[in-house]
């Protein structure tokens, strides 16, 4: 079991949406240190949180934080963009940017990190998926690819840093009520809710955890032939 008592925990993308009720879940729950990242770090609003700058997408900004923040004991890979590219009709390189943000950036800090875990005997990483690694929705195309990678990207690695003592779980989560989704007319869950359930899933050493039941749907229709996942698509075949 991971504890999130005293721990040290380093929150991607920490100034807004998930990343903030992250790290106000964190202190809640009593860890001793939190470094939240962003951008630009003056973003980060908590009055205990440690601001560090990380541009995801620079593997030798995911590498200071090794320097900056040597006492993590946790990570969580929350930060990310949805830049909204099309396989047909987007330029190749905004394809390749949503996944050098979406399945690099979490990469590059990963790797950066799990050495400064193991050394301090150990933890836990948990990287923010989305019910998007499951289904296609039109206008999310490479971002939902990405995430896809990026749940089998946390899959291997949590085979990988097992033998470190490093737990990993991965979090799935649908629509989510923060800037991403602001005027769209739909059901949110709220960010201080997935918050929980993700310190919660870490805490039960969770492999993974599934934040909202449109998600829970999504993911049980994998095992049914696709029609259930795509049915206006099954319905135009005949």
């Amino acid at each position: 079991m991971t504890s999130i008592k005293d721990s040290v925990a380093l929150v991607t993308g920490g100034s807004r949406g998930i990343g903030k009720a992250l790290v106000e879940e964190l202190y809640a729950r009593g860890a001793a240190k939190v470094y939240a990242t962003a951008r630009d770090p003056r973003t980060i609003t908590h009055p205990d949180a440690i601001p560090l700058a990380l541009e995801l997408t620079d593997p030798d900004a995911a590498a200071a934080l090794a320097e900056q923040a040597p006492d993590v004991t946790i990570l969580l890979n929350n930060a990310g963009a949805a830049l909204g590219s099309s396989f047909l009709d987007s330029p190749i390189a905004d394809i390749r940017r949503e996944f050098d943000i979406t399945f690099f950036g979490p990469l590059h800090v990963t790797r950066a990190l799990a050495p400064v875990l193991r050394n301090n005997g150990g933890g836990h990483i948990l990287t923010i998926h989305s019910a998007l690694s499951w289904i296609a929705v039109p206008g999310t195309d490479a971002y939902g690819a990405s995430k896809a990678a990026l749940w089998s990207q946390t899959n291997a690695l949590r085979l990988a840093l097992r033998p470190n003592g490093i737990r990993v779980t991965g979090l799935h989560v649908g629509y989510v009520d923060t800037d991403l989704t602001a005027g769209m007319d739909i059901v949110k869950t709220s960010p201080q809710s997935v918050a929980a359930q993700a310190i919660d899933g870490i805490e039960a050493d969770a492999l993974e955890v599934i934040a909202d039941d449109p998600t829970r749907q999504i993911k049980a229709g994998l095992a049914a032939d696709p029609a259930v996942l795509y049915p206006q698509d099954a319905a135009s075949s005949h």
